[in-house]
């Protein structure tokens, strides 16, 4: 299947004002950004981390539950895979799967000897909590429910003190450099503000490691940060990468509700809430989860998203309810003061108030297609983390895997690098055709995205999302600039996630056809790939177990 939106084959953007050099750039500051570049430096001579805002913002600080890993006892390596195939719904690569499984734990004891603060229990040992799908207790966290903040802390700090890391703070990368072979000769990006390099520049380089994030800006509602607008993919898409499976898209189901008219990144409330006995109930004060799944109000993020929207419809009602209150003071205050202090911010008092929840875009779990050792389909690009497809998601992300996806496949990037660096490439002419999408559609673009894309998916409005995106796309801009190459690579991902979404006639993890309600294991037991050729975007499907 071919679609023809009109997208741009490269950003308009000024030439390069300077040119630099580094061995590996990393793309991106979270965990799976930083570790690659903490644990490639070891031996190469120069790595480069650029970032769009500071180097501790980025996804990997919102983090609230945790990070998972069979570090209990009684727990293994084989029930942690078990729940992870569950929860992929049959799209998982089991051999991702196993890597993911297999050495997370050493991978976290690494990240607690670097420097990270897990909570304990009283004897010591690290404190475990359970989230959906966990049929263990294997979810490590930290400050409560500052998982990531405390992560980031730590790897920020070990950045911060390794001299041949440099770091380019507030940077947007615009597009990859082609290079003699086919490969990657390096990055084009812009500098924000003054300084001995600001304005556009080019970063010539051996290998690029795409490690920045997911996507969550293409929706009105997310709880991802403002510079989660897709860059990384979009520019991978660009560039001829392979992306797979864009059309699941996870829908955290506990979302605070602020509103009708609130847009932009939403308060979460972490899956750990559940996790510690919380339970959901409908406007009657009715446990509607009961019965809906073994594991009640601790079901995979799917199966609880379908069930609060359809509640949602029966009912009437813009939300549901989460009831946490017999936690008590204390438990909040020392177990969930991050969540306690935002929810008291918003004039809710979970002590004593039930909290206003509804399902909200939480994570891709598609993105550039990689093998295990992150290796895109284009020579000298890797990814990592939520850019990439490692194949451990399926099409369902387990809870509290994401942290642990980016740490374990981020070290076996620099493992790859350190063993076998590509060879420098000469950069060749781009002759790719430069465009711009107006930034002023962007509004008008979530709006699609959240109507026609969202939770509830069906024919009719896929086709009338595919036509209203192709004319937004078709609104060019002629100011390169922040906003309008924002909302180019808003409307590149947002294009092939739906047309993906239209082509996969099923319902299947956190994809839900209205109209092909059932899952279709004979038809569809398979990856949907996406290319972009000269402004035109290319689906085919793959056998599932297929690599790039």
């Amino acid at each position: 299947m071919t679609t023809s939106p009109g997208l741009p084959a490269r950003l308009a953007a000024p030439g390069a004002g300077w040119t630099t050099y580094a061995d590996v750039v990393v793309i991106g500051s979270g965990i799976a950004g930083l570790t690659t570049a903490l644990q490639a430096r070891e031996q190469l001579g120069s790595v480069m981390v650029v970032t769009k805002d500071i180097l501790s913002a980025g996804s990997t600080r919102w983090a609230q539950g945790g990070i998972a890993a069979a570090l209990g006892p009684g727990d293994t390596p084989g029930q942690h895979l078990a729940d992870t195939l569950v929860a992929g719904a049959g799209l998982c690569d089991e051999e991702s799967v196993r890597v993911l499984v297999t050495e997370g734990p050493d991978a976290v004891r690494e990240l607690i000897d670097l420097g990270t603060r897990f909570d304990q229990d009283a004897a010591g040992e690290l404190s475990l909590t359970r989230e959906g799908g966990h049929h263990r207790d294997r979810i490590a966290h930290a400050g409560g429910d500052a998982t990531g903040a405390e992560i980031q802390r730590a790897l920020v700090e070990a950045v911060h003190a390794a001299p041949e890391i440099e770091v380019i703070e507030h940077a947007l990368v615009i597009d990859l450099i082609p290079g003699a072979d086919g490969g990657i000769a390096g990055v084009t990006l812009h500098v924000m503000g003054e300084g001995q390099r600001d304005g556009v520049g080019a970063v010539h380089c051996r290998a690029v490691v795409l490690a920045s994030g997911g996507l969550g800006q293409v929706y009105s509602a997310t709880t991802n940060p403002s510079v989660s607008t897709g860059d990384g993919m979009a520019l991978a898409l660009r560039a001829g990468a392979v992306l797979r499976d864009l059309e699941f898209v996870q829908f955290h189901p506990t979302v605070m509700w602020l509103g009708s008219g609130s847009t932009g990144q939403q308060p979460l409330i972490s899956e750990a809430v559940r996790g510690e006995g919380a339970f959901l109930v409908d406007d009657q004060g009715r446990r509607f989860m009961q019965g809906q799944h073994e594991l009640a109000d601790l079901a995979p993020r799917d199966v609880v998203a379908k069930a609060i929207m359809r509640r949602m419809r029966e009912t009437g009602r813009s939300h549901v309810w989460l009831d946490a209150r017999h936690f008590g003071k204390e438990k909040w205050e020392v177990r969930f003061p991050t969540i306690l202090a935002t929810c008291r911010s918003h004039g809710i008092d979970p002590v004593r108030s039930l909290i206003p929840v509804a399902p909200a875009c939480h994570y891709a779990s598609g993105g550039v297609a990689t093998d295990l050792h992150g290796q895109s389909s284009i020579p000298g690009l890797f990814a990592c983390g939520e850019v990439a497809c490692s194949g451990v998601h399926g099409a369902n992300r387990l809870a509290s895997n994401s942290l642990l996806e980016g740490l374990v496949f981020s070290r076996r990037i620099a493992q790859r690098l350190r063993e076998d660096l590509p060879a420098r490439r000469e950069p060749v002419a781009d002759t790719r055709t430069p465009g711009l999408v107006d930034g002023a559609v962007r509004r008008e673009l979530q709006d699609v995205m959240t109507e026609r894309a969202g939770v509830l998916r069906s024919r009719d409005g896929l086709d009338l999302g595919d036509k209203e995106l192709g004319d937004l796309s078709q609104r060019s801009g002629d100011r390169p600039g922040v906003d309008a190459w924002e909302t180019s690579n808003l409307a590149t991902v947002a294009s092939a996630l739906l047309g993906a979404a239209r082509m996969r006639e099923e319902t299947r993890g956190s994809h839900w056809r209205e109209d092909f309600p059932d899952r279709d294991d004979q038809q569809w037991l398979r990856h949907i790939d996406v290319r972009l050729l000269d402004g035109a975007l290319t689906y085919d499907t793959s056998q599932h177990g297929a690599s790039t």
